[in-house]
């Protein structure tokens, strides 16, 4: 008898029929993750809205609490670090619709 001879295609289990071939899910990075998951729980939109609101309103002056000092300081528009300063309504911070109300809370103003 001879030697039997197996013909053999390299590969041809990864060939399958596009009916047996699963899909996998889309992989998503470890921030768009995050990103979800703040949405759904809905602290995106608390943010935004406290940052973007009072000047919808007319409420142009920012009240920052100092990090260093505590010291609570407004900005103005048209100062240096207006622009910079962000409100975090959760450390105590606020906005405020004239100057003469930041002073009378006890807020100073800033020096730029």
């Amino acid at each position: 008898m001879g030697k039997v001879v197996r013909y053999h295609r390299p590969g041809w289990n990864n060939y399958r029929q596009k009916s047996q071939r699963r899909r996998r899910p889309a992989k998503r990075s470890r921030w768009s993750k995050l990103i979800g998951a703040a949405i759904l729980a809905g602290m995106i939109g608390v943010p935004v809205a406290a940052e973007i609101g009072p000047p919808l309103v007319g409420c142009k002056v920012k009240g920052n609490i100092s990090f260093k000092t505590g010291e609570r300081i407004y900005h103005v528009p048209g100062q240096e670090y207006y622009s910079p300063t962000r409100i975090n309504l959760f450390k105590g911070e606020r906005w405020f619709c004239s100057e003469e109300a930041a002073r009378a809370a006890g807020w100073r103003k800033a020096r730029r």
